[in-house]
């Protein structure tokens, strides 16, 4: 019989001793409580959104008046097949310009650069900036396809070559605020 009382005089003293730890009593603790910050559940902290190329856009339009939304790209219309596939942007955009002479882009196709330009984001900047310099490397010397690449953060925008350096200058203005 010994057991049960000395099992009921053991859990009184724990419990005791646990209420009388996380109580707070009249002592004031002013050390600070190193195990707090080490228990904080990471999962609980907010997560910013990632951008994505529909979000770049509302902000970048806000920039440059002239650019409009003209698409936006889906795994079933990405003409790159690029889209969500590994180190290739998570979402993209295309947008028109009306500074854009409709007998310069006569023909081009829906969603083409050259009518005013794309935006494409990715989930890393090292992966944005690997996808304009590979723009530029295939592109170069080929007047027809030269564009402007402004990478900022994970985004990328990429402006069309028919507006002038003075023109283009504003989506590089833009594509600073994303990033």
């Amino acid at each position: 019989m010994r057991k049960p009382a000395l099992s009921a005089a053991a859990l009184v003293i724990a419990l005791g001793g646990l209420t009388a730890c996380g109580s707070g009593g009249d002592q004031k603790n002013t050390e600070p409580n190193s195990t707090t910050a080490a228990t904080v559940d990471p999962s609980t902290k907010p997560v910013a959104k990632p951008l994505t190329a529909g979000d770049a856009f509302t902000k970048l339009s806000a920039t440059v008046s002239s650019a409009k939304l003209s698409g936006v790209v889906t795994e079933d219309n990405d003409p790159n097949h690029l889209l969500g596939r590994p180190n290739q942007y998570t979402s993209k955009i295309t947008f028109t310009d009306s500074r854009i002479k409709a007998d310069d882009v006569g023909g081009a196709e829906p969603g083409s650069v050259g009518l005013g330009g794309a935006i494409e984001v990715f989930k890393t900047a090292a992966d944005a900036q690997a996808r304009a310099d590979y723009i530029q490397k295939v592109t170069q010397g080929i007047p027809m396809l030269i564009e402007y690449d402004y990478v900022s953060g994970t985004a990328l925008v990429r402006v069309s070559h028919y507006l002038t350096p003075t023109q283009a200058a504003d989506y590089q203005a833009g594509a600073a605020s994303l990033g």
